[in-house]
């Protein structure tokens, strides 16, 4: 059971309620949490649900989740502000089905442990490289991005206001690597960090015959070296 003085205080800390330390420790300083009971935060039509999970269900998939997160050593963490991940199932926000929330001012990350088992692994990475972005808007420019498309191509105004949803990988598509990849620019850029960290030998060949995608790939890296010049895809 979980004590009313450690939920008060994981409340305090990252104003999320009915959660609980699954593990505490772990090589580069993240504390991992988990949801006791259902919890929902935020206002009006913009607010986050998530529901518990099983603790034997966390346990089967925790190993998995923590060798990702374990790519991204204490000091990059840091520069980042990640030190909260929130395990949970059926995440939505507005809802509308979510595989993560990132929270930069809270150093936190909500995942749904039961998203699409395909992605789930690259997913991580994907709501990392939100974080990042939210830190490091400077060096993430939309403007800059979206001219390294052909002139014809343009993006949704919104992730929710698209119907571009696959995450699968393509492999012949002018600079984009995932049909989501092509609603919104940030949705883009992720979806090169993350296969960058996941998959990235195979997409750098990808650029060797596509200058559009190896003009984002050679963007998203130069960037991340200005945040941490020790960083290693």
């Amino acid at each position: 059971m979980t004590s009313s003085l450690q939920a008060n205080t994981i409340y305090n800390l990252i104003k999320i309620p009915n959660l609980e330390i699954f593990k505490n420790k772990s090589s580069n300083g993240i504390k991992y949490l988990r949801a006791v009971e259902p919890f929902q935060v935020g206002v009006r039509n913009d607010n986050v649900t998530c529901f518990n999970s099983k603790n034997e269900t966390i346990k089967k998939k925790f190993n998995l989740i923590e060798k990702n997160f374990s790519k991204y050593n204490s000091n990059f963490l840091k520069k980042i502000n990640l030190k909260y991940i929130v395990l949970c199932e059926n995440l939505t926000v507005s809802e509308i089905s979510s595989a993560g929330v990132p929270n930069y001012k809270m150093r936190t990350l909500i995942i749904d442990i039961k998203f699409n088992k395909k992605h789930f692994e690259r997913v991580l990475h994907h709501e990392v490289f939100h974080i990042i972005n939210e830190g490091y808007k400077n060096f993430f420019n939309e403007n800059e991005w979206k001219k390294f498309n052909i002139s014809k191509f343009k993006y949704a105004k919104c992730s929710t206001c698209s119907d571009r949803l696959d995450l699968s990988l393509l492999h012949n598509n002018k600079g984009f690597l995932s049909e989501y990849s092509m609603s919104t620019p940030s949705e883009d850029m992720a979806e090169v960090f993350s296969f960058l960290i996941t998959d990235r030998e195979k997409i750098e060949n990808m650029a060797l015959k596509d200058n559009v995608l190896k003009k984002k790939i050679t963007y998203i890296k130069n960037n991340l070296l200005k945040i941490d010049d020790q960083f290693k895809f």
